[in-house]
């Protein structure tokens, strides 16, 4: 992210510049790449860098904003990563210890999102603190789920929003506008962020049946209020400017994901280590604070903070 903050600006004046087309093969190119060479890391610095390099030269987001190959993504790559990781634990039969797997235990998740980069590529020269509260300890305010769960459910998550994306979506837009249905998703995902603690304290099947809807839920509200602000960002300047425009979203974007995790990780560690307090469990306090940043963003929905182009002014 740090590298995509440095780089998506630049990324999108290119592609202004000189079309949009090279500046995609040349990010599926080198994501192909680094992607492989973090798989083979074998320092953490190694790890570091090839993800930092995958960053920098990943210019696709300021040329292309399509939320359903995002979806399509959400599907893919959890499958992936929940079941592909480790395949010497998982699937010693198949991946026998002492092998190439064993050594490099990502390596086949990486190579396998490097054959998506490939196949891309190809066809060209013709997209939340969640896992980590998943995976944890009931008794730390998680689920206790298994990599496998967790990635089996953001498949099903990433299906709706490719099912919504496609034959939901565009009717709401156009019967509410893209301004009215921001906030009214932006107000579900408040509504639905409060029930997620709740949601630790049941049993199978009802923790996964609950964890599924409120996944899929909230992932269509996130992608609905994304779209509908690549609408506005988009109405908002000329179409010369857009790769720019976008490339400077995705720089300040990328910003905030590359301190995230950082801020996430404290925030959870210490919400571990508070499940027992009178008042604001850990586990609520972290769902608490995400909901006062969905706030936020609610109230940049209206004026001043929002320069609404003139043919949404009624929505």
């Amino acid at each position: 992210m740090l590298g995509r903050a440095l780089t998506s600006t630049l990324w999108g004046m290119i592609a202004d510049r000189i079309g949009r087309k090279p500046v995609i093969v040349v990010g599926i190119f080198t994501g192909l790449v680094f992607n492989t060479l973090f798989g083979l890391s074998v320092h953490y610095w190694m790890a570091i860098a090839t993800r930092f390099l995958l960053g920098s030269f990943n210019g696709l987001l300021g040329p292309i904003r399509v939320s359903t190959a995002w979806a399509m993504g959400l599907i893919i790559g959890p499958a992936i990563g929940g079941y592909l990781a480790q395949p010497t634990e998982k699937y010693p039969k198949l991946f026998p210890a002492n092998s190439l797997f064993e050594r490099f235990p990502y390596l086949l998740t990486s190579l396998c999102i490097s054959a998506f980069y490939f196949i891309i590529l190809l066809s060209c020269i013709w997209l939340p603190i969640f896992p980590m509260w998943a995976e944890s300890d009931r008794r730390l305010g998680g689920l206790s789920l298994s990599s496998e769960n967790v990635g089996q459910v953001l498949a099903i998550t990433g299906a709706t929003i490719l099912f919504y994306q496609t034959f939901v979506y565009p009717y709401v837009v156009k019967l509410l506008g893209p301004i009215n249905t921001s906030r009214f998703m932006i107000i579900l995902s408040m509504a639905l962020l409060i029930t997620y603690p709740s949601i630790a304290h049941l049993n199978e099947p009802w923790l996964s049946i609950a964890l599924n809807i409120a996944s899929m839920i909230k992932a269509n509200s996130v992608v609905t209020v994304v779209t509908c602000s690549f609408i506005l960002q988009n109405n908002s300047v000329s179409q010369d400017q857009r790769a720019t425009t976008n490339g400077l979203a995705t720089t300040l974007m990328s910003f905030s994901k590359a301190i995230a995790p950082a801020g996430a990780g404290i925030v959870f560690s210490w919400a571990q280590k508070h499940q027992h307090v009178f008042f604001f469990q850990g586990g609520q306090m972290v769902f608490l604070l995400l909901d006062i940043v969905v706030l936020i963003e609610l109230i940049w929905t209206f004026k001043p903070f929002l320069a609404m182009p003139e043919q949404f002014s009624l929505s």
